[in-house]
């Protein structure tokens, strides 16, 4: 059967070829309970009606009728290469039927699988589906291969997890993320999933399928503030646990400035099959467009990792080492930065062979040194609002790298080494181990690793957090027993770093990270111990001065990036604090608008407000909004959603709002009002 006579019999939407590239709107693909999920189609223009492909599918929920293909090249590029391209949206939302519930169920990961196999079955597939994306798409990719689809050839995940509680964007260490499922994600999907798809587009489902969303999906954020403590609920879809049971070849892209940077290291350990590593110094984006750069062509690799697997063809890559790593250097922390000093590297495997663990010890006027010193210690109090220098945790937000550090550090306990005598890399993940005594029951600890410039610029290198009822159980946390003295081991995040000669290794300690994580409801303060008998410290993976490979040469990107400051409505990202009663406010907004089709406009507008007050962390909240709208040439479709979270000694209250309109006139609109008891959060 050729291409077109099977687009004839589902009635796709056909757009003229561009480019080289066909593309085909709303192929609709069964599932095994027969429910239908949408898809869109890239193909090449080869004139053969007969010709078959190998394809690259990316399975997410985040609507396939809103693709700004500008952003997302990767889609007709691949097409241009020899590669069909298939988008397609998860059950339950976009143009697919169904309903969806949570994240990463398991009916999901199994409609991935019948994708899978359904596309290789066609007779314009050759037999070759790899599955590739970022974010949610790397988390899929990942989760279908673990059920081994017979022809998935391969998977590139960017930008991903493998444990959904301790690196994810809802929990780490513990602690609750706070800003970004409020003012990003979270809220975000409570209106995206309340769309339709785009009328030009659909077929005469298009009324039944966005009737079943509006009623039957929930919102994702109510389940995430349920589950506090790891457990059966996160495990699931957590491949870090079932590593082995992907059995096809994969190649791992991350980046250091990512919300995920410990996972591609981590999981390329686990992994059995053929596998690579590749970490830039980039924030959560393709490699193509990521700040801070260099930005490198990603695709020219990715089509040579195809090339090889599907093809067959000797492109060299596998030839060339495993892990290649970009390690940073020192700069001026400005915020709005587009480039990353430093250098790439390269290893035969992982761990890197002759690395070791240096220790650095914390000692009494604030050294770092490198024995215990005389036994002491030092006092830090509670500043619920300390963290707005430390950045945005990036899941998906293109602002928000980390500026100098010292307006933390005057409010954390602060341990530097003298000046270095020699160039230090790091390359792993740093660990801390803290003797504490706390006066609350509840409290979150936050270690940040900076590297100090001659000049006294502090410029994060990586941060770790833990929630000290937690120190023994994340299934099962106790509360601190005050003044009693813990030793908390504490990772901190990965990372691939140079602290140069006559630069200085810094490590502070506080007890929050605001607005990335919801403060613990207790004021404190809390003691820390070092020396002989309590030798609190800090571990650094130290690696050889080169790596134990050369690394490849890459195609810099054609993509040409601007500071978003240059932008005509940049993003907003406000820090205010009222002098008469010290509250602080976080204020974020987001907007953007792009073109879709000759008659219709997607616009996207998010924000969100935090508050905290020094004396009063349990009261902390947050305000999230959305509006998504479709401006066409019939009229206007709008969704909105507001998430307001207010804390409380002993509960979180959950508001949730959701208002859809057509032409300014509701025609739906619905609420979720909960109270969900803190579990020692």
């Amino acid at each position: 059967m050729r291409f077109d006579t099977l687009l004839e019999q589902s009635e796709p939407i056909c757009f003229p070829p561009v480019d080289g590239v066909r593309r085909f709107r709303n192929l609709m693909i069964p599932m095994r309970d027969h429910i239908k999920l949408a898809a869109d189609v890239y193909l090449p223009d080869t004139g053969d009606p007969d010709a078959a492909f190998p394809v690259v599918m990316e399975y997410i929920p985040y609507r396939k009728d809103q693709v700004d293909l500008s952003a997302r090249p990767f889609y007709t590029c691949l097409a241009r290469r020899g590669y069909l391209v298939i988008r397609v949206d998860i059950r339950g939302t976009g143009a697919s039927a169904g309903k969806s519930l949570d994240e990463y169920l398991l009916q999901e990961q199994e409609d991935g699988y019948d994708c899978v196999e359904w596309i290789a079955d066609q007779p314009w597939c050759d037999g070759h589906v790899n599955m590739m994306g970022i974010s949610y798409g790397g988390f899929s990719a990942l989760q279908v291969a673990t059920h081994q689809p017979p022809h998935l050839t391969s998977i590139i995940p960017v930008d991903f997890t493998d444990d959904r509680y301790h690196d994810d964007c809802h929990y780490q260490g513990g602690l609750m993320r706070l800003y970004y499922d409020i003012a990003y994600y979270g809220g975000a999907m409570v209106a995206a999933n309340a769309m339709p798809s785009l009328v030009e587009a659909a077929g005469g489902d298009w009324a039944e399928t966005w009737r079943q969303h509006l009623e039957e999906n929930e919102p994702y954020l109510l389940q995430w503030y349920r589950h506090q403590t790891d457990g059966p609920y996160w495990e699931h879809g957590s491949v870090r646990y079932i590593a082995d049971r992907i059995q096809c070849p994969v190649m791992l892209i991350g980046g250091w400035r990512d919300g995920y940077m410990n996972v591609p290291l981590r999981l390329f350990k686990a992994l059995s099959v053929p596998c690579k590593v590749w970490i830039g110094p980039w924030n959560h984006a393709m490699p193509d467009g990521a700040v801070p750069g260099p930005r490198v062509d990603y695709l020219k690799e990715v089509v040579r990792w195809l090339d090889y697997w599907c093809k067959g063809q000797p492109t060299g890559i596998m030839e060339e080492p495993p892990v290649v790593v970009f390690m940073q250097r020192s700069q001026f922390p400005e915020v709005d930065r587009l480039e990353s000093r430093g250098e790439w590297r390269a290893e035969t495997g992982w761990p890197v062979r002759g690395g070791r663990t240096q220790s650095l010890f914390l000692d009494a006027g604030g050294r770092l040194a490198k024995d215990p010193g005389t036994d002491g210690q030092d006092t830090v109090t509670y500043v619920p609002g300390v963290g707005t220098s430390g950045g945005l945790f990036s899941g998906g937000v293109q602002f928000g790298l980390p500026g100098d550090q010292r307006p933390d550090e005057a409010f954390s306990a602060v341990y530097t080494t003298a000046p270095l005598d020699r160039d230090l890399p790091v390359l792993g993940r740093p660990r801390a181990l803290l003797h504490v005594s706390c006066s609350a029951r509840v409290m979150g600890y936050v270690v940040s690793l900076s590297d100090v410039a001659p000049d006294g610029t502090s410029h994060l290198v990586a941060k770790g957090v833990l929630n000290g009822t937690r120190r023994e159980s994340f299934t099962d946390p106790s509360p601190m027993t005050p003044e009693t003295v813990y030793e908390l081991g504490i990772d901190i995040d990965s990372t691939g770093w140079i602290f140069e000669k006559g630069h200085c290794i810094r490590l502070s300690v506080a007890n929050a990270d605001w607005p990335n994580f919801w403060p613990t409801p207790e004021p404190g303060a809390s003691r820390i111990c070092f020396g002989s008998v309590r030798p609190s410290r800090l571990d650094l993976p130290v690696v050889p001065d080169t790596g134990s490979a050369v690394p490849p040469v890459y195609t810099p990107s054609t993509l040409v990036r601007h500071p978003h400051l240059a932008s005509v409505t940049p993003p907003r990202w406000e820090v205010t604090t009222d002098v008469l009663s010290g509250r602080k406010t976080v204020r974020l907004q987001v907007d953007s608008v792009h073109r879709l089709t000759d008659t219709t406009v997607f616009e996207k507008k998010a924000s969100g407000e935090f508050q905290v007050h020094p004396r009063h962390p349990a009261l902390a909240s947050g305000q999230g909004w959305h509006v998504q709208t479709l401006r066409s040439d019939g009229g206007c479709i709008q969704a909105e959603s507001r998430v307001w979270v207010q804390g409380g000694n002993t509960h979180f209250q959950v508001v949730i709002d959701l208002g859809v309109r057509v032409n300014g006139g509701t025609v739906f609109s619905r609420k979720w009002v909960e109270s969900i008891p803190r579990h020692l959060l």
